[in-house]
């Protein structure tokens, strides 16, 4: 079963509260999303870093409910 974009974005919540995120649904199967997420979790780490915390914070689910996730993450200075 795909994961909603409701689940996406309270999973990404739970794990970045201060974090403004953007959720897009590229397909429109619940499959393949696009995230932007801008939070100070991220300051100091290099992109690959920030990419595995949003993928802890899946909790697994990414390759089984959740099929392709495009990321951009960048600290509130780096959005501008």
């Amino acid at each position: 079963m795909p994961m909603s974009a409701d689940d996406l974005r309270a999973h990404l919540t739970e794990a970045f509260p201060d974090a403004d995120i953007a959720i897009e649904d590229l397909a429109g199967d619940g499959d393949h999303y696009r995230a932007r997420i801008v939070s100070e979790a991220f300051r100091g780490l290099n992109r690959v870093r920030q990419h595995q915390l949003v993928y802890a914070a899946l909790k697994g689910k990414m390759g089984g409910e959740l099929h392709a996730l495009a990321l951009e993450t960048s600290t509130p200075i780096e959005a501008g």
